[in-house]
């Protein structure tokens, strides 16, 4: 009897102590990561959280599945289920500058009407993950990311193991939650993983999003665990009291209620008035960003009235009445040490700029491209040189700035090499249009034109005006390896990649692309590391994808000067091959949006003996060619410049509008131009159309031809 009552007084001691230690470490969790103000030391906390595990551990009856200390790792997951979101996942529109933030006021303001009051709320774009969490009773059940906006990932078991993301909501809590916020990892665990990841010999992270995001897509919440994630909650989507929705009139109030329920808000937050409130705050956070534990690459501004929000809606997967306002892409300084140069498909040459590792907007780059020998001369690079070096889009690497006065006397004037660096041929400048290296597979290391931060830049594969060298051998290796790579991409047989292709040629199964279409099965599935289901799914990808329209056969023999939209022009003017061969320069000089240097390259090209033997073998090996229908032919005829930012579409999908109804885009203004379609602040295009009297439409007359 007396054991029996030493026992009840021993679990009612540690009953109290480990509500008592629950208590206080919910306490001081809330202080240190809601309000931002710890009070005692992380070996305090650790150590109140150590006697809490020991004691439910040995006490499992007071053990509680929601507590703090169990985060525990389960099982590896074999995949991660997907779930569909009830309330979908936005993305927003990036700015880049206060004139793109004023223009956005003034669209809203045109739907909302003038004379309307406005109140915003700016917060920071973390660098993460977005995701979502959903609650019921209080408890957290179920968190996905968010995927395609409205099917992601279920990685719950990988969000419990963020120390920041409550698992028990703190009372009064609703019936119902879902909470969208931004899985981040601190810049110190970053380096530090990065450290381990070197040490390891494997692949380090870009960046604190690429951390954070392979981070949270591990099969094994173990490792999720061992990473040391954050959890910052940036809204509410859902929210339901006793199955009655809950009134939150603003924006900055869901943050309000978020901080009580027990969760991390990012600091630094701001209602705005005015613009020049706003700005304000953006400066404020751009001085002090660099210092922050987090990586954030902008400031999100949003109409902090949910009744005007829902007013002003959503258009494609963007809300309008949100913005995120970027920063300029970081900038770093290091040393040039060498300028080599690559040889693309077409033989242009491109000079890149080598470097040791540098760190630049949280990643770390070794080399640049510097596009062509104009840009190095209007620079005044030379080898040993320090250099200024920033990512465009906060993503490609370029060199903006050579700081002369850091120079010592034994910098390296560069120039381009007289012979080809791969095959020793002859080396031909060319003054005047020169292909765009983007179409010879550098993209990666190139920065694109700054409208395609919103996915709306021009058709990458026309041309630039500039100084081209070229290799003059046609069988350059170079050539022959990353022409083949064109080719099947614009056929579009991508499980053929730039190794395989290598190991083709290396096997001497190919010499060049048309050998392709003879594979067969047995060919590939003998050699080392290709299995049999590789093999089938090369061959069943080259099989499937001999039948090729016009446009994308011309696009895919790697004509110097011919992209995809010149493609399609001869396409749609000849009709078939034999006319194009067939064709005069003149006639080709002719069609509309082709000049006399394009002309020439085409007429030289089916002249060349070469490279009809090559189109007759892909006819030989079984290629054919036919002509895609065109449902609507409204646009027949008529030839297109697009100018600006267009709000409900980008330039691309406006572009492929037109190309499906018989029309033509153009990359500059003619009197031949038959429509200029003029988006939010329009380029010198405007005023071309102006001067030759061409016809301007809107967007929304646009919308209303097609």
């Amino acid at each position: 009897m007396k054991e029996i009552e030493i026992k009840n007084r021993t679990s009612l001691a540690v009953s109290k102590r480990v509500k008592k230690l629950r208590d206080e470490i919910s306490r001081l969790r809330f202080l240190y990561h809601v309000k931002n103000s710890p009070n005692v030391t992380d070996d305090i906390y650790e150590s109140l959280t150590r006697e809490l595990h020991i004691l439910e551990s040995k006490y499992p009856e007071f053990a509680d599945p929601n507590s703090l200390v169990h985060r525990v790792a389960g099982e590896p997951l074999p995949m991660f289920k997907k779930v569909r979101h009830e309330v979908r996942m936005l993305s927003m529109n990036d700015v880049f500058s206060q004139g793109e933030a004023l223009d956005w006021e003034k669209r809203i303001l045109k739907i909302l009407g003038s004379l309307t009051s406005l109140t915003y709320f700016c917060e920071l774009k973390l660098d993460g993950l977005s995701a979502s969490l959903i609650y019921k009773d209080g408890i957290f059940v179920e968190g996905s990311t968010r995927g395609d906006g409205f099917i992601g990932e279920d990685v719950t078991m990988n969000l419990k193991m963020i120390g920041t993301i409550p698992l028990k909501l703190k009372m009064p809590y609703p019936a119902y939650l879902e909470v969208r916020g931004e899985v981040v990892m601190p810049k110190r665990v970053w380096t530090s993983l990065n450290k381990i990841q070197e040490k390891e010999g494997k692949p380090m992270f870009a960046n604190t999003r690429n951390a954070a995001a392979g981070s949270l897509r591990q099969l094994d919440s173990q490792i999720v665990k061992d990473r040391k994630l954050d959890f910052f909650a940036w809204d509410i989507a859902q929210i339901g009291v006793n199955n009655e929705e809950l009134k939150i009139k603003n924006h900055s109030e869901k943050h309000e209620l978020l901080r009580k329920l027990g969760f991390q808000i990012a600091p630094y937050e701001k209602e705005a008035k005015s613009f020049k409130e706003i700005f304000s705050f953006i400066e404020e956070i751009g001085k002090i960003r660099p210092s922050l534990p987090y990586g954030t690459d902008g400031v999100v501004v949003s109409v902090d009235d949910l009744n005007l929000q829902e007013r002003l809606g959503i258009v494609g997967k963007a809300p309008r009445y949100m913005i995120a306002y970027k920063y300029e892409a970081e900038r770093a300084t290091t040393i040039v040490l060498d300028i080599s140069v690559n040889v693309g498909r077409t033989g242009v040459l491109t000079p890149v700029a080598h470097f040791n590792p540098t760190l630049v907007a949280g990643s770390t780059v070794s080399k640049a491209t510097l596009h062509n020998i104009d840009q190095i001369n209007r620079l005044d690079l030379r080898i040993g040189d320090t250099v200024v070096i920033q990512k465009a889009g906060d993503v490609i690497p370029e060199v903006v700035e050579v700081l002369t006065n850091m120079r010592t006397g034994k910098e390296k004037k560069f120039e381009m090499p007289r012979v080809c660096p791969v095959c020793n041929s002859k080396i031909e400048r060319k003054v005047g249009i020169g292909e765009s290296p983007m179409s010879d597979g550098l993209a990666p290391l190139l920065p694109r034109p700054r409208t395609s931060r919103r996915g709306a830049f021009s058709d990458s594969s026309r041309v630039l005006h500039s100084v081209a060298y070229y290799c003059t051998n046609k069988f350059c290796p170079a050539r022959s390896r990353r022409g083949m790579q064109h080719f099947v991409n614009i056929f579009e047989i991508y499980e053929i990649g730039p190794k395989i292709l290598d190991r083709l040629k290396d096997e001497g199964l190919i010499s060049d692309s048309a050998d392709l279409f003879t594979l067969e099965k047995s060919d590939l599935s003998g050699l080392e590391r290709f299995g049999e289901k590789s093999a089938f799914n090369i061959i069943s990808s080259i099989s499937s994808h001999k039948k090729v329209p016009f446009w994308r056969f011309i696009y895919a023999l790697g004509i110097i000067h011919v992209g995809e939209q010149t493609a399609r022009d001869l396409a749609n003017h000849f009709g078939s091959l034999d006319k194009l061969i067939k064709a005069n320069k003149e006639t080709i000089n002719g069609l509309d949006n082709i000049g006399p240097v394009v002309s020439k390259s085409i007429y030289e090209y089916f002249q060349n003996q070469t490279n009809l033997n090559f189109i007759n073998k892909l006819v030989k090996n079984g290629v054919s060619i036919f002509h895609e229908k065109i449902k609507n032919l409204k646009f027949s005829g008529s030839t297109f410049v697009l100018t600006g930012t267009l709000n409900t579409m980008d330039r691309n999908d406006a572009k492929k509008k037109i190309i499906e109804n018989g029309g033509t885009v153009s990359s500059s203004v003619s009197i031949k131009t038959s429509f200029v379609l003029v988006g939010d602040n329009p380029g010198s295009k405007y005023i071309d159309a102006k001067k030759l009297g061409v016809k301007t439409i809107s967007e929304e007359e646009f919308l209303k031809m097609l």
